[in-house]
C-alpha cells in the first residue's frame, strides 16, 4: 500500500514589476536594453519602426508584423505569433517584447501592435496569451502604448482571445516578466483612443477612487484633447493632474487585483462595466470600441443603482455628464431588452450563477448587485433611455 498522500500543498509566487519612465525607446534609455543583454537579441511583434533601438544596444531584432482588432483576436492570429516564436528559435527564458495596446497585451502574452505607426490599431494588447501557451510558458516584456494599454490591460495578468460570439471566451493567466510605463507613447495617438481609455479610468474611479473621479470631472475635455497633458500646448496644471490619475488609478487597480491574481474571488470591483459589455460590444457587424461598450454598461449600472436608491440624482446625473463630456457612448440602440437578457445569461455562467454587478454606491465606493429581478432591469433600462435623449447625441458617443 503506498505512504504517498494524494494531496499536496504548493505555492506559486507571482511577481512582476513596473518601471514609470518617459521616452522609452531614446537611445540613452537603457532600462529596456539591459533585460535583453543576456540574449543579445529580441523578438517583436510590431510594425516597422523599432530598429534603431535596438540597434544602438547592440541587440538583434526580428519583427512579426500583425494587424490586430476585435475580429482578428482569434486562435488564427494567435498560432501566427507561434509560428514566428517557433521561427525565430525563442529560448525558454527569453522574453518576447509585446509593444502595443490593449489588444495586443491580451493576444500576445503574444505579440505587438502599435498606434503611434498605424492609427488604424485597435486598443487591447493580446501579446500574452501565446506566450501562455507557448512551451506553457515563455516570458514577455510589455510596453503598452496606448491609454488602455496604460492604465488598464497593463495591470492584469489575464490574457484571451475571443471564440465564437463570446469576448475573451479562450485564456490564461501569465504575469509579465516586467512593464515599463511610457505615458509620452499617448501624444502620439488619434483623440478617439485617448477617449477610450478614459473610460477605463471612469470605470475605476467611479466604484474606487472619489479622487480620481473629481480629476475627470475637473478635466475632462482638456485630458482628452491634449492627450493626457502630453499634447504640445498642455498646461503643467493639466500634466500633473494627468500624472496624479494615471499613478492613483493604476496604483488602486494592483491594490485591488493583486490578492486575487486569478479571480478565485469573483467580486471584482474592476468588472465594474462588464457585467453585459461583452454581449454589446461585439453586437455591432463593426465592433464598438471597448471603452464605448463598458461606458454603456456603466451608466447603465448608474441608472440601476439610482432605481434602488444607491446613488443620488445628482450622482447619477454627474456620472452620465462625465460621460457625454467624454464623447463616451451613454446609449446605444442594440442596448436593448433581448440583449440585456443574453447578457445577463452569458454573465451568470462566468460569475458562477451569481450577477456580482459591481456598481458605485455611493459614488466612489462600490457595492455588488446579485438579486436584480429582470422586471427591476426593464424599468432601469427605460429610465435610462429616458434620460440619455436629453444628453448631448442622446447618448451617442463620437467614433464610437
Amino acid at each position: 500500500m503506498s505512504d504517498l498522500s494524494p494531496i499536496r500543498n504548493r505555492y506559486e509566487k507571482i511577481s512582476y514589476d513596473f518601471t514609470f519612465l518617459d521616452v522609452a525607446f531614446e537611445i540613452k534609455s537603457t532600462q529596456l536594453a539591459s533585460l535583453y543583454k543576456r540574449w543579445g537579441r529580441c523578438l517583436v511583434v510590431i510594425d516597422i519602426n523599432m530598429k534603431d533601438y535596438f540597434w544602438a544596444h547592440g541587440l538583434e531584432l526580428v519583427i512579426h508584423e500583425t494587424k490586430i482588432g476585435e475580429k482578428a483576436k482569434t486562435m488564427d492570429t494567435l498560432l501566427g505569433i507561434c509560428d514566428a516564436m517557433t521561427d525565430f528559435g525563442i529560448i525558454r527564458k527569453g522574453p518576447v517584447l509585446v509593444l502595443g495596446g490593449g489588444l495586443i497585451i491580451d493576444v500576445a502574452g503574444l505579440g505587438v501592435q502599435h498606434p503611434f505607426w498605424n492609427s488604424t490599431l485597435t486598443h487591447y494588447f493580446w501579446g500574452g496569451f501565446p506566450c501562455a501557451t507557448y512551451r506553457r510558458t515563455t516570458n514577455f516584456i510589455l510596453i503598452p502604448t496606448t491609454a488602455i494599454g496604460l492604465i488598464d490591460a497593463s495591470v492584469s495578468i489575464k490574457v484571451a482571445v475571443n471564440h465564437g460570439k463570446y469576448k475573451n471566451l479562450l485564456g490564461a493567466y501569465h504575469a509579465p516578466l516586467h512593464t515599463f510605463l511610457d505615458f509620452t507613447f499617448l501624444r502620439t495617438l488619434p483623440e478617439a483612443q485617448v477617449r477610450n481609455g478614459f473610460a477605463e479610468l471612469v470605470k475605476i474611479s467611479t466604484c474606487a477612487d472619489y479622487r480620481t473621479f473629481e480629476l475627470l470631472d475637473a478635466h475632462c475635455e482638456g485630458l482628452i484633447r491634449l492627450k493626457f497633458g502630453r499634447a504640445d500646448g498642455s498646461s503643467e496644471e493639466l500634466k500633473s493632474a494627468s500624472d496624479t490619475i494615471n499613478h492613483r488609478s493604476i496604483h488602486v487597480m494592483l491594490k485591488l487585483e493583486t490578492p486575487n491574481l486569478h479571480e478565485v474571488g469573483l467580486l471584482r470591483v474592476i468588472v465594474h462595466g462588464h457585467t453585459w459589455n461583452p454581449t454589446l460590444e461585439l453586437a455591432p457587424e463593426t465592433p464598438l470600441r471597448h471603452g464605448h461598450a463598458i461606458s454603456v454598461d456603466m451608466a447603465y449600472s448608474a441608472t440601476l443603482a439610482l432605481l434602488k436608491g444607491l446613488i443620488t440624482p445628482e450622482d447619477h446625473a454627474r456620472i452620465l455628464a462625465l460621460f457625454s463630456r467624454a464623447g463616451l457612448t451613454v446609449d446605444d440602440p442594440l442596448f436593448d431588452e433581448e440583449l440585456l437578457a443574453a447578457g445577463t445569461q452569458a454573465i451568470l455562467k462566468t460569475r458562477d450563477g451569481k450577477l456580482r454587478a459591481a456598481i458605485p454606491a455611493p459614488l466612489g465606493e462600490c457595492l455588488f448587485l446579485n438579486n436584480v429581478t429582470r422586471e427591476e432591469m426593464e424599468v432601469a433600462l427605460m429610465m435610462h433611455k429616458e434620460t440619455c435623449k436629453s444628453l448631448p447625441r442622446k447618448g451617442a458617443g463620437l467614433d464610437a
